[in-house]
């Protein structure tokens, strides 16, 4: 019997997963959780019916979350992953030679077992003796840190569930007060092109606390229209004169992102631009 997985995404806009084999489901304290084998982008973590990551593409969106922010510090040594439990960001947090500390907050705990099970070569950096593991809330947990990192990355599922509240001012705000006076946040702010008021609000949120707020594009094509935004927020450090060397760039040995990518991904197409003015 044939499998498919139908994600609704509007009313009239839907997406068709052929799966081979379901290899892990269940229903965990926070959202429905399943790991699957897909024809065309190998396994998956699928959470309340919407595919979050695959094998075959993960390195997209895991590269562009992390390394813009890290190659814009120019000494980033402590990292905070709020969500993210699949382990892709603190991968590619890890490759950057000065990091010594990266704390993951994720707050169902189901996610992170399930992919250091099914999906290792993207939770594979989950056991590095720098990575600390707090399961709870990312909202309370930045609460109680102020003035304690370098970076923080908010890899959040889309906005329903339990990543709601991360999409609000004032949890933005709280993650302001726990950088550092030289600190840089970057959160993922969903498609460009369907989630226009939601990136648009997220934007106008992050430029109310941080000097200086950059929203940079990436191409993920198991997300809804293929298209990604990010939104960064700087204390100090303005990506676009962001130095790049590119001796700890080719230390990286990453797949998507490089120096150009670097520069390119904050040129923005006039209808995402239009949202900022």
């Amino acid at each position: 019997m044939e499998l498919i997985l139908t994600e609704k995404h509007t009313d009239g806009y839907s997406v068709n997963w052929k799966i081979k084999e379901t290899l892990h489901v269940e229903q965990t304290k926070y959202q429905h959780l399943a790991i699957v084998e897909t024809y065309e982008f190998g396994r998956a973590l699928v959470l309340d019916g919407i595919i979050q990551t695959t094998v075959k593409d993960e390195y997209m969106y895991h590269e562009m979350i992390a390394l813009p922010a890290l190659m814009t510090h120019p000494n980033p040594q402590k990292v905070m992953v709020i969500g993210g439990g699949d382990g892709g960001t603190i991968r590619e947090v890890l490759k950057h030679p000065s990091v010594q500390q990266v704390d993951l907050v994720e707050i169902d705990e189901k996610v992170i077992l399930a992919c250091q099970k099914y999906l290792p070569e993207i939770s594979c950096a989950l056991t590095d003796s720098r990575v600390r593991i707090f399961v709870e809330d990312g909202i309370e947990y930045v609460q109680r840190h102020k003035d304690k990192y370098d970076v923080i990355l908010i890899d959040s599922s889309d906005p329903i569930g339990p990543a709601t509240n991360l999409f609000h001012e004032s949890f933005y705000k709280n993650v302001y007060e726990a950088l550092k006076t030289d600190g840089i946040m970057v959160c993922q702010s969903e498609s460009p092109l369907f989630n226009r008021e939601l990136l648009g609000n997220v934007h106008k949120s992050v430029k109310n606390l941080f000097p200086i707020t950059r929203t940079y594009l990436a191409t993920v094509p198991t997300y809804i229209s293929g298209f990604w935004s990010f939104t960064m927020g700087s204390k100090r450090y303005d990506p676009l004169n962001a130095e790049i060397p590119l001796d700890v760039v080719n230390r990286l040995k990453t797949k998507y992102y490089n120096a150009d990518i670097h520069k390119g991904a904050f040129v923005l197409p006039e209808y995402v631009a239009e949202l900022f003015r």
